[in-house]
């Protein structure tokens, strides 16, 4: 598993790629229900998530802007993990 490392804190790359790439090229720029999703399944490809896949969905959710659908969803979903 590849990190980033942002601000001093470790995230995971492939979840920081992934929001990435919703948000950029074709598109409104934000992240939408379907890719909030995607964005918890890449999350959840393990035995659970882990640590810092938590804190990369944290920092996802702050710092790349959701459609207000996906906003709820996400938020609801992340609390559950």
């Amino acid at each position: 598993m590849a990190y980033v490392t942002i601000g001093g804190e470790k995230y995971e790359k492939e979840l920081i790629e992934l929001a990435t790439a919703h948000t950029t090229g074709r598109g409104e720029g934000k992240i939408s229900k379907e890719e909030a999703a995607d964005l918890l399944k890449s999350a959840q490809d393990g035995q659970g998530v882990t640590d810092i896949e938590r804190s990369t969905l944290h920092y996802i959710r702050q710092h790349f802007e959701f459609t207000d659908a996906a906003a709820s969803y996400f938020d609801g979903e992340l609390a559950k993990l």
